[in-house]
C-alpha cells in the first residue's frame, strides 16, 4: 500500500450520523426563527464545524445564534446518537484490515472531541481509536475547507502530506484535503459523486474501499 497514513472524516464516513444531526440542526434553527429544511442544512453545513454555522447564520442574517446554540444542539444531537446511531455499513471491517496489515489511520472531524467519542462509544468503534488517532477541528481553530486540520493530523502522526489519503462524505472535506496537498478518496453513500467531483477516486460503498487502496498499490507498482 502506497500511503502511509489513512485519515477517516468522522461524520458520515466512520458513523452514519449526517441524517440525525442534519435533521436536529434544521429543526433547531428553524425553531430559532431561521427556517431551514434538512436539504438546506446538508447542502450548507454538511462538514462544518461549529464555528461556520454562526459565521453562515450572521452572514445571511445580521443575527447572532444564542450563546447556548452549541450546548442545546449537541446535547439534542448526543441524547439521539444514544438511541439512533449506527456505525457506517463496513467500515468496522475496513478499520480490522487496515490494522492487521499495520496501516497506520487516524480520524480528523470538524466535530468536538466529546462528539467524537460519544459516537464511536455508542457505535463501538472506540476500539479502534485510541486518543493519538483523534484529531478535531478544536485542536487547529479552524474548520474545513481550511487544510489545516488534515496538515495537523498528519504532522502529529508523523506522515508528509503527500503520503496520506483522506477518506472524505463532503465538498468541504475533500476541499480540505485537496488544499493540503493529499490524495482524497469521496464517499458517495450519501452525497452525488458530481459534488466531490474534486475527489482523486469515489466509491459507494465501504466495502469496495480497501480494494481501491490495493489497486492502487497494484497500478503504482506497474508504473514503477
Amino acid at each position: 500500500m502506497r500511503y502511509d497514513l489513512v485519515i477517516f472524516d468522522n461524520d458520515g464516513v466512520l458513523v452514519d450520523s449526517e441524517p440525525i444531526s442534519n435533521r436536529l440542526l434544521a429543526a433547531y434553527l428553524t425553531e430559532l426563527g431561521h427556517p431551514t429544511s434538512y436539504e438546506e442544512s446538508i447542502r450548507d453545513y454538511m462538514g462544518s464545524a461549529m464555528h461556520r454555522i454562526h459565521e453562515l447564520v450572521l452572514e445571511r442574517t445580521g443575527q447572532r445564534l444564542p450563546g447556548q446554540f452549541d450546548d442545546v444542539f449537541h446535547a439534542r444531537v448526543f441524547a439521539a446518537f444514544e438511541r439512533e446511531l449506527k456505525a457506517v455499513a463496513g467500515v468496522a471491517d475496513v478499520l480490522e484490515k487496515l490494522r492487521g496489515n499495520g496501516v497506520a489511520y487516524c480520524v480528523a472531524s470538524s466535530g468536538s472531541h466529546e462528539r467524537i467519542r460519544v459516537g464511536h462509544r455508542t457505535t463501538r468503534l472506540e476500539r479502534f481509536f485510541d486518543e493519538g488517532r483523534i484529531f478535531s477541528s478544536q485542536d487547529v481553530g479552524r474548520g474545513k475547507p481550511a487544510p489545516d486540520l488534515f496538515l495537523y493530523a498528519a504532522e502529529r502522526m508523523g506522515v508528509a502530506p503527500e503520503r496520506c489519503v483522506v477518506v472524505e462524505d463532503s465538498p468541504l472535506g475533500v476541499e480540505a484535503a485537496v488544499a493540503a496537498g493529499m490524495d482524497v478518496y469521496g464517499f458517495t453513500a450519501m452525497t452525488p459523486a458530481a459534488k466531490l467531483g474534486r475527489a482523486s477516486r469515489l466509491f459507494a460503498d465501504m466495502g469496495e474501499l480497501v480494494d481501491l487502496l490495493v489497486s492502487r498499490d497494484r497500478r503504482d507498482d506497474a508504473q514503477s
